[in-house]
């Protein structure tokens, strides 16, 4: 069993607000790095007001280098179940009376911005889209943002102004404090 101390850094979270809207998320994770051990208990800490006590999780292990059975928080344990046919960037939260948490895992090395789109996407009330769907999205704009600026820059030497980004409709900007950013 993984022992833990007390966590050391607020989690980044995106929960959809209290609604009748349900969706397929409750939102999104943005965790530091890929040591569950380390990034469980501030994850488990910001949920405990809406969902009470997580006393199990169930996600995939193909995502997290050592995956434990078990990660001690304090005076209790949380009991984690790895899933193969999980999806790997979801992970189920559990807690006894207040049923389960369904979220997005935006993996560490994800760029600020793609995470904060993804974070917007998952925590949208009412969202039917799952965590596969959303991160293949997320990849296909990130590309055409590349290959934006790629063009943009190629169109600066030519001479001519680069175009100037447009919102995109219907998107839900989420603010990350700067202790939140990397």
């Amino acid at each position: 069993m993984t022992s833990t101390t007390a966590p050391t850094r607020r989690a980044r979270l995106a929960l959809t607000p209290h609604t009748s809207l349900a969706g397929l998320l409750d939102g999104a994770w943005w965790p530091y790095s890929r040591g569950l051990a380390t990034e469980l208990p501030s994850l488990v800490d910001a949920l405990r007001d809406r969902w009470g006590r997580v006393t199990r999780i169930t996600a995939n292990p193909a995502p997290w280098p050592v995956a434990p059975h078990k990660v001690r928080l304090g005076e209790y344990a949380v009991q984690i179940g790895w899933f193969t046919g999980q999806d790997p960037d979801t992970m189920i939260l559990l807690s006894y009376g207040l049923g389960r948490c369904d979220l997005l895992v935006v993996p560490p090395e994800t760029e600020p911005a793609s995470a904060a789109r993804l974070m917007a996407a998952a925590s949208t009330p009412g969202n039917l889209h799952t965590t596969g769907t959303l991160m293949s999205d997320e990849s296909t704009i990130g590309r055409r943002l590349r290959e934006a600026r790629a063009g943009g820059n190629a169109r600066e030497t030519e001479g001519r102004a680069s175009p100037q980004p447009r919102p995109v409709v219907g998107a839900r900007m989420i603010y990350l404090p700067q202790s939140m950013r990397r």
